[in-house]
């Protein structure tokens, strides 16, 4: 795994996949996480106007891994946290480049920004595990305690 940034702390999802990357199911294998991987960044903004506050620290976040972010891969939703993943139109373009195979992880502020409700998460937490994707949490107050995202519902 790669150290953590000077900036955020980190956790990645799922954990279980060997270097935290897409896998192939049908190999069985998952290549190591390196310089040049593909990534998307999104983020949820409360406000409109300050997107790129959130984005910049991500952007940050994935250049001192040596990571690239594809064009129109770097998106950001305004509003609630709490709004559903399927009502986000940056959340679906991040899924649609997964779904294309154009990124391997995605690289958010925290697992709440993809799905804050626990229903939301098991359903987006499922498509990105079989997806193969990884994903990464920059903030390192999100899993306080060392807690998996499923012990957050308790």
């Amino acid at each position: 795994m790669p150290p953590p940034s000077r900036r955020t702390g980190w956790l990645s999802l799922p954990r279980l996949v060997p270097g935290g990357t897409r896998s192939d199911p049908a190999a069985g294998t998952a290549p190591a996480v390196g310089p040049g991987t593909a990534v998307a960044l999104y983020a949820v903004a409360p406000l409109r106007g300050v997107e790129h506050l959130v984005l910049d620290d991500l952007a940050a976040y994935t250049q001192d891994r040596g990571w690239i972010v594809p064009a129109s891969c770097a998106v950001a939703d305004n509003g609630p946290l709490d709004q559903s993943p399927s009502l986000r139109a940056g959340w679906q373009r991040v899924r649609a480049a997964a779904t294309g195979r154009l990124v391997h992880g995605v690289v958010v502020p925290s697992f709440a920004h993809i799905a804050y409700r626990a229903a939301d998460w098991d359903g987006e937490r499922s498509w990105l595990l079989e997806q193969g994707l990884f994903v990464v949490a920059t903030d390192p107050t999100e899993l306080q305690a060392g807690l998996e995202p499923a012990e957050l519902r308790a």
